[in-house]
């Protein structure tokens, strides 16, 4: 047996220095195992420039859809639902993106859409150029945080300037507010699919966020239904409520369907004879008891609906069901009903008619009654609509709008709701600046002069800034099949001239040339610009900061999903 000191021959042997010496000799470094088998790591300059390029693969797939010439694209997911859209936000919501920096553009174009309603390809483009213009200073071995420093700065100086030639629109009487809210709103219809009417979808957007309450501004105030059939322009605007024909029982076309001045009943109740429970046992000693059992379940709806009618009511509307008995009963007494009322609608009809929802029928008082000037059902295409005109403390509204095909209705839907959040952005921050690429060019010029004043590489961080920031004219030009580069050499000799006259200047995508689209009524609040370069910045900084991704495989399933380990006694 060999002592304890004696080591095993063919055994390498530890030092004090940390390192192994091998059976022949070798001091070798021993490894160091940090991370589990098989996890994926991947770091360094490589990986910062993989990142960046899968972000530019990503913003490719959005860039021909800015601006008025923009095209269309057409998803078609895995359930066989295909939509066909220009919205960026929406589209890069359909795009199953996997890849984890790229995500990053996904919630851009999401925070966009939440915070100001439109803008969103001009975020994700913004983002995109940001990161194309920063990648030949990381080949070139630049420190990702020098970039993101000056990066921030340039950010920080274009907001700056962006609000310096903001042009408020405050103080204007009513009249000419409007007819500037319908400018902004004609702008974000101008690149949808309902463009060729912008000026007909503009106004009834401002009409629809006028009648709001105006210090609350609600978008959910403001419903939107969509009717298969007929053109755009057989759309319409109902100040008050609209909704579909509830599903109904017999008795329902005996009831009237025009009313002036009605009250109405607002209800959370079930109108029908309740059956008892399953398991219910009633023993009886006497035969003749069981008929008043029978009446006495019979007796309790009568009631309900003596006290509905009792109160004055003549349109009843409840969220839960209102049975065969009960329709034909108000249809015998002239009075109009629908259950089954979806909770937005009735929450609609509840703030423009003034009623209060009720859960019982017991002493129902006049104040909690609303009223109209004129309730009707009206056919729109082969729907049946109920309408509430002139509702007294009207704060909502409803959009009506027809078309060709489903696809085309959803798009035009998602295009106005677009343009209902600029005009209520415009109304709560009332600054606007001049669209077509002219705010982007300005910008660029004065972050061009800026550069000239620093010291160091901050300069050229600051002039590849300013050079991203071109893109958006230059993609409108490219939408619109003209020559970009002629084009921009106008408008940089524009913007260049001294006395400020060429500050508005910006693409004409009806000619190829440029113009002062200030004068042309092209406007969007500043409010769209400051937040697009702002999360533009924000994700190229977050992209250009990370250097490394570590990945492990074997907590993921063969789908790359997350595999849950089974619950229950400590996870066996």
């Amino acid at each position: 047996a060999r002592t304890p000191k004696q080591a095993a021959p063919n055994r390498p042997t530890a030092t004090m220095a940390g390192l192994m010496r091998m059976p022949n000799g070798q001091m070798i470094q021993p490894q160091i195992v940090l991370l589990r088998e098989g996890t994926d790591t991947s770091q360094g300059k490589g990986q910062l420039i993989s990142n960046i390029n899968a972000c530019m693969a990503v913003v490719d797939s959005v860039r021909t859809t800015l601006g008025p010439r923009g095209l269309d694209k057409l998803v078609h997911d895995e359930r066989g639902v295909t939509t066909i859209s220009n919205d960026g936000a929406t589209i890069m919501k359909l795009l199953d993106i996997v890849h984890p920096a790229a995500k990053s553009l996904v919630d851009i174009a999401r925070s966009q859409d939440s915070e100001v309603g439109d803008g969103t390809t001009t975020v994700v483009l913004l983002a995109g150029e940001f990161l194309r213009e920063s990648k030949p200073f990381v080949e070139d071995g630049v420190h990702p945080q020098n970039i993101i420093k000056f990066f921030r700065q340039a950010a920080m100086l274009a907001v700056a300037r962006v609000k310096e030639l903001a042009v408020s629109i405050e103080g204007k009487n009513p009249a000419e507010k409007a007819e500037l809210l319908k400018k902004c709103a004609m702008t974000t219809l101008s690149s949808k699919l309902v463009g060729g009417e912008k000026e007909f979808f503009g106004q009834m957007c401002v009409d629809a966020v006028m009648s709001l309450d105006q210090d609350l501004l609600d978008p959910r105030m403001i419903g939107i239904k969509k009717v298969m059939g007929g053109a755009m322009r057989e759309s319409f605007l109902v100040d008050g409520v609209a909704f579909k024909k509830t599903f109904s029982y017999a008795g329902f076309e005996q009831q009237p369907k025009y009313f002036d001045n009605p009250k109405v009943l607002c209800l959370n109740l079930e109108l029908e004879l309740k059956s008892e429970k399953d398991n219910a046992e009633v023993r009886l000693t006497d035969p003749s008891k069981y008929q008043e059992i029978v009446d006495a379940e019979w007796n309790i709806i009568y009631e309900k609906l003596d006290k509905c009618v009792a109160c004055g009511a003549q349109i009843i509307l409840s969220r839960l069901a209102i049975g065969d008995l009960a329709t034909q009963y108000f249809a015998d007494r002239g009075l109009f009903c629908a259950g089954r009322v979806a909770e937005d609608d009735l929450t609609r009809v509840t703030k423009a008619t003034g009623a209060k929802v009720q859960t019982t029928v017991n002493n129902v008082t006049p104040d909690q009654l609303g009223t109209c000037e004129v309730f009707e059902e009206k056919q729109v295409g082969n729907e049946r609509f109920n309408l509430f005109r002139g509702c007294p403390a009207s704060k909502t509204c409803t959009m009506v709008l027809r078309g060709g095909a489903e696809q085309f209705i959803e798009e035009a839907a998602r295009s106005l709701n677009d343009a209902i959040e600029i005009v209520r952005r415009a109304v709560k921050n009332a600054a606007i600046v001049p669209g077509g690429g002219a705010i982007d060019m300005e910008i660029s010029r004065h972050l061009r002069d800026y550069a000239r004043g620093v010291a160091g590489k901050g300069q050229m961080f600051i002039n590849a800034f300013a050079k991203a920031l071109e893109v958006i004219p230059r993609q409108l030009c490219d939408n619109s099949g003209f020559d970009a580069t002629d084009v921009l050499n106008k408008l940089r000799q524009k913007h260049a001239l001294g006395n400020g006259e060429g500050v508005n200047f910006g693409v004409d995508v009806n000619t190829g040339g440029i113009m002062d689209t200030y004068e042309a009524f092209i406007w969007e609040p500043s409010l769209v610009k400051i937040n697009a370069i702002g999360a533009a910045c924000e994700a190229t900084c977050l992209i250009l900061s990370i250097d490394e991704t570590v990945r492990n495989p074997r907590s993921e399933g063969a789908d790359g999903q997350p595999i849950h380990a089974p619950g229950g006694r400590g996870g066996r």
